[in-house]
């Protein structure tokens, strides 16, 4: 049985806007990332789903809830969470380290406190993976972090096709096929 896994982004934050790292650190959306979850409840209304997760970040509960109208039930995973920034949460993203003209997070948040990619791509996936075995598992949603989802998105392929085609927006959705406990990448929905 082909399985379905949406795992969405949240909607912008005041932390977004004010180009603020991120991470295990929380800002309230603001009223365009209210905009945007509506937005996307609106594109994924027909689809059926029959299990709900997010990250403990508000920010992707709120998201979650305004989908939904609040009105189902949702399990909330501390490993669906943004990459831990260490010491550098809350600082500005001018901060970030980059190396030929891309993000070199490795370089430097791990030595503060943060995770490595690794880290924070294997517990996306094995969470998702164990999420998406339940056999009562159709159709799921999930909502997460954009650097998460990358991290997540790079055991299928090659993350910077996304990237350097707009990037994940707040609210967008990456739709993913599950069977033979086997992820593929379908498609983004904007």
């Amino acid at each position: 049985m082909i399985k379905h896994l949406y795992l969405m982004r949240h909607g912008e934050t005041l932390f977004n806007v004010r180009r603020k790292i991120q991470g295990w650190c929380d800002s309230p959306l603001t009223p365009n990332g209210i905009e945007q979850a509506k937005k996307a409840k609106e594109r994924i209304k027909e689809i059926q789903f029959d299990h709900y997760y997010c990250s403990t970040s508000e920010r992707c509960s709120d998201t979650l809830e305004i989908v939904t109208d609040n009105k189902v039930d949702y399990v909330r995973l501390k490993q669906l969470k943004e990459r831990n920034f260490g010491m550098f949460e809350g600082e500005s993203e001018d901060l970030n380290p980059r190396k030929d003209g891309k993000f070199n997070y490795d370089d430097l948040f791990p030595h503060y406190g943060g995770e490595l990619t690794c880290e924070v791509t294997d517990r996306m996936y094995e969470t998702l993976k164990t999420i998406m075995e339940k056999e009562d598992h159709i159709n799921v949603l999930a909502v997460s972090h954009a650097g998460a989802c990358y991290c997540f998105l790079a055991k299928m392929m090659d993350p910077n096709i996304i990237r350097n085609n707009g990037g994940l927006p707040n609210c967008g959705i990456l739709h993913f096929t599950f069977e033979n406990n086997e992820f593929k990448f379908k498609e983004m929905i904007k």
